[in-house]
């Protein structure tokens, strides 16, 4: 099996090579064939040219390439490691569609006005997407930890520390305001609230710049990566005591406490945050549909079907915005360096906020720091790292579900984030 993708790997770099060169030489040296007596060879050979000049080995560029081995990568990457794969394959084969070379001067897919790629790419550049997989998300979360034990979700807040930081960071890096607040909030781990925030404050309208594509593959990749970026911060801001804290079961949520919680975070997180309703209203919209016990019907659409359609048009229309000649700029790289930046902080926000709150706290009522790390929005990835690495350090020491407290509550404080930043940059 190896050898055949060698093999064929070996044939396309050939007919790139092949392709490239006989569609140069088809505009050379022919004309002074057809003179001679090979007319008809050098017609044939001229129409070949021609074909081949229509071709995408005529105008591929290195940017295509290194493009293309990026969509390559992130496929792999949901294949082989099972990072994210329902937003990687998506986004990686949108990526490879973006950047098929086409004639120069022209541009195809999302940028080619009235094809269905720039239709499609219409529900992100006006925040259409977002607000749907939030409704999702909402009729597929259960708040009973978070209910069952409210302040965790401090250390969901606390995470937001890296949004506020990085747009300082993006600032000093010499991003404008509107286009350092978007990159900010790459500090939540929230896929569908950077793309949010990008479109409404870098979409390259109002003299900014169109940052949509790097910002969303930056928090798609950092939300991918975190069982590989989390796990080394969680152990160097820990003890090795720390991580074997035991915390007290959670307590019993009632159905009432369940239906008013979505109903109270609605009101209250909106009067807070009005630009963020698109988003929060969404969430425990999608969330009262779970609950409320009448309409079922509803909730499982939402959860399932609707969300699984809007991520895959998301996904393959995001990637495809990140052509070369877009992407392939130094505000990319910046923006990258700065979400790896606001990942950590995010990280390490979380882990010492539990710590800090541990001064505070008695006996079974401590809290086990690692808990911390699930502050941000990364549902529910996050939450089963610090699964796995509390069962490291004591197999019999669950802290899932106390871990989906902070968790959940990340990705109502990254929206609430976004919404602040919003009212005053908007």
């Amino acid at each position: 099996m190896k050898k055949a993708y060698k093999y064929l790997a070996i044939i396309f770099l050939f007919i790139l090579v092949s392709g490239y060169a006989l569609a140069k030489a088809g505009n050379g040296s022919i004309d002074e064939l057809s003179q001679g007596e090979n007319s008809m060879i050098a017609e044939a050979i001229k129409g070949i040219g021609a074909f081949l000049g229509y071709t995408g080995f005529a105008n591929v560029t290195i940017g295509h390439i290194i493009m293309i081995v990026v969509g390559l990568f992130f496929i792999w990457l949901a294949i082989k490691y099972d990072y994210e794969p329902l937003l990687l394959i998506p986004i990686g084969t949108g990526i490879l569609l973006g950047n098929i070379p086409f004639i120069a001067g022209n541009q195809i897919g999302i940028y080619e006005e009235g094809s269905v790629m720039n239709y499609l790419y219409f529900g992100v550049i006006k925040g259409v997407y977002p607000p749907l997989i939030f409704l999702g998300i909402g009729a597929m979360t259960d708040f009973s930890s978070l209910i069952s034990n409210p302040k965790l979700m401090l250390l969901g807040a606390a995470a937001q520390i890296g949004v506020f930081l990085t747009f300082v960071g993006a600032i000093a890096l010499g991003f404008g305001l509107s286009e350092a607040g978007a990159i900010g909030i790459i500090g939540g781990a929230d896929g569908p609230t950077a793309i949010f925030l990008s479109s409404k404050l870098a979409n390259g309208l109002n003299g900014t710049t169109n940052l949509i594509g790097p910002i969303a593959i930056a928090a798609y990749s950092y939300m991918a990566l975190v069982p590989v970026i989390q796990p080394p911060i969680m152990r160097l801001f820990t003890s090795k005591k720390e991580r074997t804290i035991r915390m007290k079961p959670p307590r019993a949520v009632s159905k009432k406490e369940k239906i008013a919680f979505p109903i109270i975070g609605l009101l209250l997180t909106t009067f807070i945050a009005p630009s963020a309703l698109p988003l929060l209203g969404m969430l425990f919209f999608g969330n009262i549909l779970k609950e409320s016990g009448r309409t079922e019907r509803l909730a499982d659409t939402a959860r399932t079907k609707m969300i699984d359609i809007v991520t895959i048009l998301l996904g393959v229309t995001v990637g495809a915005s990140t052509q070369a000649d877009v992407f392939l700029k130094w505000d990319s790289v910046k923006i990258f360096i700065l979400g790896a930046g606001s990942f950590v902080i995010a990280t390490m926000g979380g882990l010492l906020f539990a710590k800090f709150m541990n001064l505070f706290l008695k006996g079974d009522n401590k809290l086990n720091p690692l808990i911390g790390a699930a502050g941000v929005s990364a549902v529910p990835d996050s939450a089963r790292v610090v699964q796995h690495e509390g069962l490291k350090y004591d197999s019999s020491n669950h802290l899932l579900m106390h871990a989906m407290a902070p968790n959940v509550s990340g990705v109502i404080g990254s929206a609430v984030a976004a919404g602040i930043i919003l009212s005053f940059l908007g």
